[in-house]
C-alpha cells in the first residue's frame, strides 16, 4: 500500500449548536496568559438555541478530506467505535477517496464526538468526548506501511500518544528512507510540557500551532517562564524561539490576524483572505495547515505559495458550515495551481 500522505489522529462526529446570547471578552485575569479571550454567557441565563446541525470533524478526519480532494493518496489512521456514527464516517471517507484500511474499530466503544457552541460571530468553543479517539495503537504492521507514505501528518492524539508517538518517530532514526512528519499536537501532547516533547520536534518538518497552542508550549519552556506577556504575544519572539527548538519549518495562525512561518532563514505573512460570508469557523486551522503541507508538495517546497493555498481554502471554509463542506477540491482551483 503506497500513500502520498498517511493523516493520524481524531475522528469525531460534530454537533453544533447555534446561539446568539453570548460574547467574546478579554480575560480579566490580565496575567492568564493561555486564556486571553473568554467564550462567555450570562450566569444562570436560559439560552435559546436557534439550530442545531451534524458534521463530521476532528484533526485527522478533516485533514484526510482535505488532502484527498487536492488529488494526493490520502490513508487515515484512526480508531472508531462500534456505532452508526462510526458507519456514517467511513462512508464519508470512503465518498471522498481517503483509504480507509488503517481504520480501527471496537464494537464496545462509542466513536469519539464533539459538542460545540457556535456564537453570532461564528467564533466556538468545543466540548469534545475523545472516546475511541484513546484507543489508537501504532504497532509494526502500522509502522511499516507509515514508512513508505510521502509524508505522515499527525494531529490531536490521546490514550497512548508517548508511545504512539515514539513509535511513529522512530522511523526518522532508520537509515532508510523515512516519510516526512507535519504535526499540529493537540490538548494532550501541549499539556505535558517542552520537555516531554523536545524530542520530537528535531525530527519534525512542519510545526504547525494557533497563537495560543505556541504560547503554551513555549511557556513550558524554563528560558521562557519568566517572560511578560508582551513577549508572547509578539509572533516574531514565538517563531524564533520555537525554531530553536528544532523542527525544520514553523507555522503559526493567529486568526483574523493571518498566518506566519518561519524556516530559520525569512519569516513568511499570509493575510486572510476576505470571504464572501462567515458562517462557521469550524475546522479553519485543520483546513490551513493541511492546505499548507499539500502546498509544499504541489509547489515544490515554496513556502509563501504554501501560505496562500491555505488561505484561500480556509476562506472557503468559513464560507459553509462545519469543517469538511467548503473545503475545495483540484478542479476547483486549476487556475490557481498554475
Amino acid at each position: 500500500m503506497f500513500n502520498d500522505i498517511i493523516t493520524i489522529g481524531g475522528v469525531t462526529q460534530d454537533i453544533n449548536m447555534y446561539v446568539d446570547d453570548c460574547f467574546l471578552m478579554d480575560n480579566p485575569n490580565k496575567k492568564d496568559i493561555l486564556r486571553q479571550k473568554l467564550f462567555a454567557f450570562e450566569y444562570g441565563a436560559k439560552i435559546n438555541i436557534k439550530r442545531i446541525e451534524y458534521f463530521f470533524g476532528g484533526g485527522a478526519n478533516n485533514a484526510a478530506i482535505n488532502f484527498s480532494n487536492l488529488g494526493f493518496r490520502t490513508a487515515i489512521f484512526a480508531s472508531l467505535g462500534g456505532d452508526e456514527k462510526a458507519e456514517n464516517i467511513k462512508k464519508n471517507l470512503t465518498s471522498h477517496k481517503v483509504n480507509i484500511d488503517l481504520l480501527t474499530s471496537k464494537s464496545k466503544l462509542e466513536t469519539s464526538f464533539s459538542f460545540l457552541v457556535l456564537g453570532p460571530d461564528k467564533e466556538h468553543v468545543a466540548f469534545v468526548n475523545r472516546s475511541a479517539n484513546k484507543d489508537l495503537k501504532v504497532n509494526k504492521k502500522v509502522l511499516n506501511i507509515f514508512a513508505k507514505s510521502k509524508w505522515l501528518y499527525i494531529t490531536s492524539l490521546d490514550g497512548e500518544w508517548r508511545k504512539n508517538l515514539s513509535e511513529i518517530f522512530s522511523l526518522k532514526n532508520k537509515k532508510i528512507k523515512s516519510p516526512k512528519i507535519a504535526w499540529n499536537p493537540g490538548g494532550k501532547q501541549l499539556g505535558s510540557g517542552f520537555k516531554v516533547l523536545k524530542k520530537f520536534f528535531k525530527d519534525t518538518e512542519v510545526l504547525l500551532f494557533n497563537k495560543d497552542e505556541a504560547i503554551e508550549i513555549l511557556s513550558s519552556h524554563p528560558d521562557y517562564q519568566t517572560k511578560k506577556i508582551s513577549f508572547f504575544n509578539n509572533i516574531k519572539n514565538i517563531l524564533f524561539a520555537i525554531k530553536e527548538m528544532g523542527p525544520k519549518i514553523v507555522v503559526i495562525t493567529n486568526g483574523r490576524e493571518g498566518a506566519f512561518a518561519y524556516d530559520g532563514s525569512n519569516i513568511f505573512f499570509q493575510d486572510i483572505l476576505e470571504e464572501k460570508k462567515i458562517v462557521d469557523t469550524t475546522g479553519v486551522g485543520d483546513a490551513f495547515n493541511s492546505s499548507f503541507v499539500a502546498g509544499l508538495d504541489l509547489f515544490n517546497g515554496d513556502i509563501q505559495k504554501s501560505m496562500f493555498l491555505g488561505a484561500y481554502i480556509s476562506a472557503a471554509v468559513v464560507s459553509s458550515a462545519g469543517a469538511q463542506n467548503g473545503l475545495l477540491k483540484k478542479n476547483k482551483i486549476k487556475k490557481f495551481l498554475k
